[in-house]
């Protein structure tokens, strides 16, 4: 069934994590993959721009079926594998609402955080200033103090929409987990460290774990002062 699917992707990056655990928890392993460095600048190759006209990944095809934005492949493997593996999206109108609303609210999370942890490599070097990249610090620290909410507001042990792993975490762990990458404090954040915590050892995640970040566990201390 996965062996008609072909996805390209980069080692952490958070919209080709979403896709890869997606496809986990769905119980497509054994699809087409191939990992592509960035730094290298592969994500421009002709490989990719045949799948993906942007040159972006993740680039992700099934049979004739061609889905590069990450949002978009997630609801996809959802949709056509509904009796397939876990069940992302819950039947209740209520709780429904809960996982697309923290799902797109997920969206502006991921940018304030690459705003951040990327600003030298969006902003030439001529452009940068201080108090602009302290203006970012700033927003992500709110988005921060925003989720933290969220968190405290459900039960322990809860995922992003309530008991049950849904989208919604399939889609914002990623950005999660970056921030703990780039030295974010759980002692600040604690609602968010045991959500870290707590998803971290879970099958898919694990087995779509960055590899360069197996290879260097240590990762950098950017936040650690947010």
């Amino acid at each position: 069934m996965a062996r008609d699917m072909t996805l390209l992707w980069g080692s952490g990056s958070p919209p080709c994590w979403r896709v890869q655990i997606a496809l986990e928890e769905k119980n497509l392993q054994g699809y087409n993959q191939k990992l592509l460095s960035f730094e290298k600048m592969e994500h421009k190759s002709q490989e990719v721009l045949d799948i993906n006209a942007r040159g972006q990944l993740p680039s992700f095809k099934h049979g004739d079926v061609i889905v590069n934005e990450s949002y978009a492949a997630c609801f996809y493997l959802e949709s056509q594998f509904k009796s397939e593996g876990n069940k992302l999206i819950p039947d209740s109108p209520a709780e429904q609402a809960l996982v697309y609303q923290r799902m797109f609210e997920g969206v502006t999370f991921y940018e304030k955080l690459n705003a951040v942890i990327y600003y030298d490599w969006f902003v030439p070097e001529g452009e940068r200033h201080d108090s602009a990249l302290k203006r970012n610090r700033e927003a992500l620290a709110t988005e921060l103090k925003l989720w933290e909410g969220y968190l405290q507001k459900l039960s322990p042990g809860s995922h992003l929409a309530g008991q049950f792993f849904s989208l919604a975490d399939v889609t914002v762990f990623p950005t999660v987990a970056t921030l703990f990458r780039f030295g974010l404090s759980a002692e600040h954040y604690p609602n968010l460290g045991e959500y870290y915590a707590l998803l971290k050892v879970r099958p898919s995640i694990k087995a779509s774990w960055p590899p360069h970040w197996l290879e260097n566990p240590k990762g950098q201390d950017t936040l650690k002062d947010i």
